[in-house]
């Protein structure tokens, strides 16, 4: 027995140590292949870059290729893919069974009577060593299918919701890609004129070094020339690390490689964009399209379910089931058979707790109601809030562009007025580095027009592209997008805000 015992403990300790966990860090090579199958779900799938991009190709390609709206699609896939599942559940249940057994020995019994205590049958069986067995039964819950009607319209609500919040990314994504489209644009312009503005000052601080090393001139007034044209390297330096910053921005919002050089193509103008849409409707659009309005709704229509529910679970549950049975064992005289069923089963203590249940499910109900009326305030704030800012941006444009022309003809007189003489070079340098940051300033304040206008859109709740569209290749969004923009500035032969 020793030696059996021996033998028990080390098969256990082997088996026992074979389950064990170990650690197995990732090598580098399944790292390397990880971050090369990552770069290929990232950008192997874009249409290439085929020249200058335009403000709407960025937003189709921003539309088709972001990776925050590609998570927000396979969330409304997988709300669909639940809904399937909730479907399903609203059927009945259909089980096959199969079986088989054997054992070593008879299963026999025999009887004993209960007043002598002696055996009263001899040992019998009525049931073969090997058997086989199969079935196939359906049943039906009447209460559980009630339970699951109302979950399958929440899930239905749920996918609607999700929808809404794709379309709350959107309008967002878009927006963003107008604001970091003009940002971009600016610094593909300023900086082809950044980089000679930054040699002359270099060079005109070299030359000043030189003459005071020299004792050519007064060391103060070099000192005081050297402490001006270094402040105006210092912000050439600060403006082209700013300007160096806004094309990898956009790159990201379109999901482009890093470091991928790529061109615009912007208007040769400032366009202005038009919202003809009177004041005094645009309380109503946004009440009527804002997607966080929408999924709110679907919200308090998923609590007045779950109210249904809770109620639905206080009744009794009804079972039926049918079912066709087949059993090998030789003894039976019917080998096969069929039956019916109703069984009645009811938690009775539910009926104690039915008021906290109802109270609990009411509870939720009206916590998503005052969340939606809540939500309408904000919607109604956020309007009026957008409106001024839009506005207000619109007048910060035109007086920047209104000062970038005063210092653009200051440059222009001062470059003829110039004297060949250090006065002379850090007046036309400072000139010129003031109309570079003049025009840097028009373009971001266009560039917070054009994201004061799409915040404007996204207040109203307007989709930037429609509902439908003849296909999802770049040159078809964009389309789209070119014809929705152009929609929204007249409305009123359009319809474009009349859904």
């Amino acid at each position: 027995m020793k030696p059996r015992k021996i033998l028990a403990a080390t098969l256990a300790t082997v088996l026992l140590g074979g389950c064990a966990a170990h650690l197995q860090p990732i090598t580098q090579a399944e790292r390397a292949a990880a971050v090369q199958s990552d770069e290929q779900a990232m950008f192997g799938h874009q249409a290439p870059v085929a020249g200058p991009i335009t403000l709407d190709e960025a937003m189709a390609r921003a539309l088709k290729y972001n990776l925050d709206h590609r998570v927000k699609m396979m969330e409304d896939a997988l709300a669909h893919r639940q809904l399937d599942l909730a479907n399903v559940d609203l059927l009945p249940q259909l089980t096959a069974s199969a079986g088989y057994t054997s054992r070593d020995n008879v299963l026999a019994s025999s009887s004993q009577d209960i007043y002598t205590g002696q055996q009263s049958l001899v040992p019998s069986t009525s049931s073969d060593r090997q058997a086989r067995n199969a079935g196939l039964g359906l049943s039906w819950n009447i209460l559980d299918f009630g339970v699951s009607y109302y979950a399958a319209h929440q899930q239905a609500d749920r996918v609607l919701a999700s929808r809404e919040r794709r379309r709350k990314v959107v309008q967002m994504l878009m927006q963003q890609t107008r604001q970091a489209y003009w940002q971009a644009a600016g610094a593909q312009k300023l900086q082809a004129q950044i980089a000679p503005l930054l040699a002359q000052a270099k060079q005109a601080l070299d030359d000043s070094r030189t003459i005071e090393s020299k004792g050519l001139n007064d060391p103060l007034k070099s000192l005081a020339y050297q402490r001006e044209l270094i402040d105006t390297v210092l912000q050439l330096e600060g403006i082209r690390d700013e300007l160096a910053q806004a094309k990898p921005k956009l790159a990201s919002i379109m999901d482009l490689p890093p470091g991928k050089p790529f061109q615009l193509a912007p208007p040769s103008s400032f366009p202005m964009p038009a919202l003809d849409i009177a004041p005094d409707k645009m309380e109503q659009i946004a009440l009527m399209h804002r997607p966080e309005l929408l999924e709110a709704d679907y919200q308090e229509r998923i609590g007045l379910a779950e109210t249904r529910k809770a109620m639905a679970k206080l009744l009794p549950g009804v079972e039926l089931s049918v079912g066709a049975h087949y059993d090998s064992n030789d003894f039976l005289v019917n080998n096969t058979w069929r039956d019916a069923g109703v069984q009645v089963s009811w938690n009775l203590l539910n009926l104690f707790n039915a008021k906290r249940i109802k109270a609990a499910a009411k509870a939720q109900y009206d916590l998503a109601r005052e969340q939606r009326l809540a939500l309408n305030m904000a919607v109604l704030t956020q309007v009026h809030v957008a409106w001024i800012d839009y506005n207000s941006r619109r007048t910060q444009f035109e007086l920047t562009r209104q000062l970038n022309d005063v210092e653009q003809r200051i440059l222009e007189h001062t470059r003829n007025a110039t004297e060949a003489s250090a006065e002379g070079k850090l007046a036309e340098i400072r000139a010129a580095t003031s109309a570079l940051m003049s025009e840097l300033r028009l373009y971001q304040n266009y560039a917070a027009f054009q994201g004061a206008y799409g915040q404007m859109i996204a207040s109203l709740g307007l989709d930037p592209v429609p509902a439908k569209v003849t296909g999802y290749d770049l040159p078809t969004l964009s389309k789209a997008i070119r014809d929705t923009e152009s929609e929204w500035a007249h409305p009123s032969t359009t319809g474009a805000v009349a859904k």
